[in-house]
């Protein structure tokens, strides 16, 4: 775990800087990032729901359902090909993955199918003691809807940091999500397609 947030004081015109020097960092260079997710995608196409209703024919899971298969399989797949180094989470208390060797490297998942990504409203304010992290990794995966295409396909992969103070609460007392400023997918991010 990063014991501040490595844009502290750093001016926005080199957060780019910083955000290279994280992915370089990272245990998983892009390519193998990648790899990683399309094989998750690919594996959850060719699914079948009861052994019979295949999903993209029989079944087309809503976007919120697909992201939901993606952020669990990743993990999954991520375990069973170097698993003395990554797990999936087991408690609500930890990130999406996990990196065995260092925490600082643990990874949270998100997934929409727009180009953009959200969190629960809760993201955009400081962890309290005892619960998940919100600062660090974030993988940021964006795919086609089934409404669009029968075969939908992963439309980008990203990987960044990010602090509670990137997340944007939304302004109505109800509302429970958040979401990023355009700079922010700019400089805190590097595309692993």
């Amino acid at each position: 775990m990063y014991p501040e947030d490595p844009y502290a004081g750093v001016d926005e015109s080199d957060w780019l800087e910083v955000t290279r020097q994280l992915v370089d960092e990272y245990p998983l260079a892009l390519p193998a990032l990648r790899e990683v997710v399309l094989d998750s995608w690919s594996r959850i196409l060719t699914t079948k729901i009861g052994g019979e209703l295949q999903i993209g024919d029989e079944y087309k899971p809503s976007p919120q359902m697909m992201g939901n298969f993606l952020h669990n399989m990743i993990p999954i797949v991520l375990e069973r090909n170097h698993p003395s180094e990554w797990r999936k989470d087991d408690s609500r208390d930890e990130k999406d993955l996990i990196y065995l060797p260092d925490s600082r490297f643990d990874t949270e998942i998100k997934t929409s199918s727009s180009n953009r990504i959200f969190a629960n409203r809760s993201y955009a304010q400081p962890s309290a003691p005892g619960s998940k992290d919100k600062s660090g990794y974030y993988l940021a995966i964006n795919f086609e809807a089934f409404k669009h295409t029968r075969t939908p396909k992963i439309t980008m992969i990203r990987l960044g940091w990010l602090s509670h103070r990137d997340w944007i609460p939304q302004t109505a007392a109800t509302g429970q999500a958040a979401h990023l400023a355009p700079i922010t997918y700019q400089t805190k991010f590097i595309s692993a397609m």
